[in-house]
C-alpha cells in the first residue's frame, strides 16, 4: 500500500533522486550543524537533550536518502559525544543533555541496546551499499559489543536482549526487557551477516515476549521474564515523589513493536504478527489507536497522537486490513503542517521518527528482505 503524501515545495535535494521532502524538514527542524538529533519535546529537564536512539534513526533515514553527508555528521557527533571519542572501545552512552549544573554532556553512561543494534545495522549496510569497508568493520566491532554486554540466557525463555548492560537483572530470577528492543528485521539481518553471533536464537525469543502470559493481542512497553514465564512489567525506572506508582502498560515503546512487524518480511514475522491481534480488532472499530492500554487489554487512554496512525500502518497492511491502514493513512495526511513539513504536531520529534519510518516504507523508498537486507529506491 503506497501513501498519497503532499509534496513540499521550496526544498532542494543535492542528489540524483527525488528528494525526501519528510527527511529534509526533519534535519531542517531537528539536526543541527554538528550532527545532533534534538528531542525539542522532551519534558522539564530533559528538553532539548539527545539520545542514541534519535542518532541511530536518523542514520538509517539518511542511508535511505542516499545523504552520505548527513550519515557522516550523524556518526561523527556520536562518536565524539556518546562514547569518548572512540566506538570501537565503547558502546554510546543513550542519553545526552543539559546537566542540573547547567552543562552539556552525558546524563546516563548506561547504554541502549536497540539503538547500538540500529546503530550497527546502519553501519553494516552504509559499507555495503556505498562500499566503504570502514563503516563494515565498525557495525561489526559494535554488534560483536552488544552481543557480549547485552545478550544473556533467560530461563524458560532462552537466548534474549536485555535493553542495556545495567539495571535490568534485579535478581536471579527475573530479567526486564522491551519487546520493542528487538527490531525483527535488524536480527534477521544480523543473524545472516555475522552467523557466529547469537542474533537468530535472539530473534526467536521475540513470539514469547509478545505473547505474554495476558494474551490479549496487545504488545507491552516492558516485559519480565524468568523461570515463572513472561508477563507484563512496569517500567524499570524508579517513579519520582509524588507520582503515582508505574503499571504495566503498553504504549510509547510498544507502538514500535506493531511497526517493526508491519515492515518485515513475512517470513520473518510469520509467529509475531498473530499474536498482535488485539490492535487489529480494536482498529476495526475505533478511529485512531489507542495511546495506552493495561496489562489486561483494557484502554485506559483512547486517542495517540498522529504518529500511532503512522505506527500501525504497515501493521493494518500486513494482516490485510487494509481499510483501516487507509484510515489511518488518511489521518496521517490530514495532519500535514505545509509550513513546516512536519506531521501532527510538528515539535514532537518522536511522531516524526515514527512518520518516517512508515512513510518512507509506505512509498517504497526502502525494504527490509527476508534476510534484512534493504532494498532501495535509489539503489
Amino acid at each position: 500500500m503506497a501513501f498519497v503524501l503532499v509534496m513540499l515545495t521550496g526544498l532542494t535535494g543535492c542528489r540524483a533522486q527525488q528528494p525526501w521532502p519528510l527527511w529534509e524538514a526533519y534535519t531542517k527542524h531537528f539536526v543541527d550543524g554538528q550532527g545532533r538529533v534534538i528531542d525539542r519535546a522532551a519534558p522539564g529537564a530533559q528538553k532539548d537533550r539527545t539520545t542514541s536512539e534519535g542518532q541511530a534513526y536518523a542514520m538509517f533515514f539518511a542511508l535511505v536518502d542516499d545523504d552520505k553527508a548527513h550519515f557522516e555528521q550523524l556518526l561523527s557527533w556520536t562518536e565524539a559525544n556518546l562514547a569518548g571519542g572512540d566506538l570501537t572501545l565503547r558502546l554510546p552512552a543513550w542519553d545526552w543533555g543539559k546537566s542540573e549544573q547547567g552543562d552539556w554532556k552525558i546524563l546516563d553512561n548506561n547504554s541502549a541496546s536497540d539503538a547500538d543494534l540500529w546503530l550497527a545495522y546502519d553501519l553494516l549496510e552504509a559499507g555495503r551499499l556505498w562500499h566503504d569497508p570502514r563503516y563494515s568493520k565498525l557495525g561489526e566491532l559494535i554488534a560483536a559489543r552488544v552481543a557480549r554486554e547485552d545478550v544473556v540466557l533467560v530461563p524458560g525463555l532462552g537466548t534474549t536482549l536485555l535493553p542495556g548492560p545495567h539495571g535490568f537483572h534485579p535478581d536471579d530470577q527475573t530479567w526486564v526487557l522491551n519487546p520493542s528492543y528487538l527490531q525483527p528485521s535488524v536480527l534477521a539481518y544480523l543473524s545472516k551477516t555475522l552467523p557466529r553471533g547469537p542474533w537468530g536464537s535472539v530473534l526467536e525469543s521475540l513470539p514469547a515476549l509478545v505473547d505474554h502470559d495476558m494474551d490479549h493481542g496487545f504488545a507491552m512497553d516492558w516485559v519480565t521474564a524468568g523461570p515463572g514465564g513472561v508477563h507484563p512489567a512496569a517500567p524499570p525506572a524508579e517513579p519520582s515523589a509524588g507520582a503515582r506508582e508505574p503499571q504495566p502498560a503498553g504504549s510509547y515503546d510498544a507502538i514500535r513493536v506493531y511497526l517493526w512487524a508491519g515492515m518485515a518480511d513475512p517470513a520473518t514475522v510469520r509467529e509475531v504478527l498473530p499474536q498482535l491481534s488485539g490492535m487489529g480488532a480494536y482498529l476495526r472499530g475505533a478511529a485512531t489507536p489507542p495511546l495506552e492500554v493495561d496489562a489486561m487489554g483494557n484502554v485506559l487512554h483512547a486517542d495517540a497522537p498522529v504518529g500511532f496512525s503512522a505506527a500501525v500502518v504497515p501493521y493494518l497492511t500486513a494482516v490485510g486490513l487494509k481499510g483501516q491502514a487507509k484510515t489511518q493513512a488518511d489521518r496521517l495526511t490530514a495532519s500535514l503542517e505545509p509550513g513546516s513539513g512536519l506531521f501532527g504536531r510538528g515539535e514532537d520529534y518522536y511522531d516524526q521518527n515514527l512518520v518516517l519510518f512508515s512513510t518512507g516504507w509506505g512509498e517504497g523508498k526502502f525494504r527490509f528482505e527476508r534476510d534484512g537486507k534493504l532494498r532501495l529506491k535509489w539503489k
